[in-house]
């Protein structure tokens, strides 16, 4: 599948603040005693971002995502994400994490070859059932929202 190239420039700010925005309206609280489970076997869809319309580029960009988080050996988190994007894919990402109230609040940056679209930056926030994240690179701005695998 050849995704189609952001046309209008956004801020990877712009998505950090609307999501930021979107925890807050969710009520999330101060960090707890305890950081969430979010080690484990995830599923999902990942899609395009649409800038001029704030909402998912529409199920036709949507596609399977499977993802495994495992704890990394510097205390931090290593996911690898994998599905199909026209071809098969499987990436492994180093990521930095967080506990904001009962979510870990991920960030992280990782270049995936001019081929994929060079450097992503991407945020998210797992807590122990949901998985969601926003992603930007020099061409694509997109969205992902994962479960527990069942």
């Amino acid at each position: 599948m050849s995704l189609p190239k952001v046309t209008k420039p956004i801020a990877f700010a712009s998505l950090a603040a609307l999501f930021a925005f979107g925890l807050a309206a969710r009520g999330e609280k101060a960090a707890t005693d305890s950081v969430p489970n979010v080690i484990g076997e995830w599923t999902g869809t990942w899609g395009l971002f649409d800038p001029e319309t704030g909402t998912k580029a529409g199920k036709a960009t949507e596609r399977a995502l499977d993802c495994t988080v495992v704890r990394g050996e510097d205390g931090g988190w290593r996911a690898t994400f994998q599905g199909d994007c026209g071809r098969p894919y499987k990436y492994t990402i180093e990521m930095e994490g967080r506990q904001g109230g009962e979510v870990v609040l991920f960030k992280g940056s990782t270049d995936l070859g001019e081929e994929d679209g060079g450097v992503y930056d991407w945020i998210g926030r797992a807590g122990d059932e949901e998985f969601v994240g926003f992603y930007t690179s020099a061409k694509y701005v997109g969205v992902f929202n994962l479960a527990r695998k069942k």
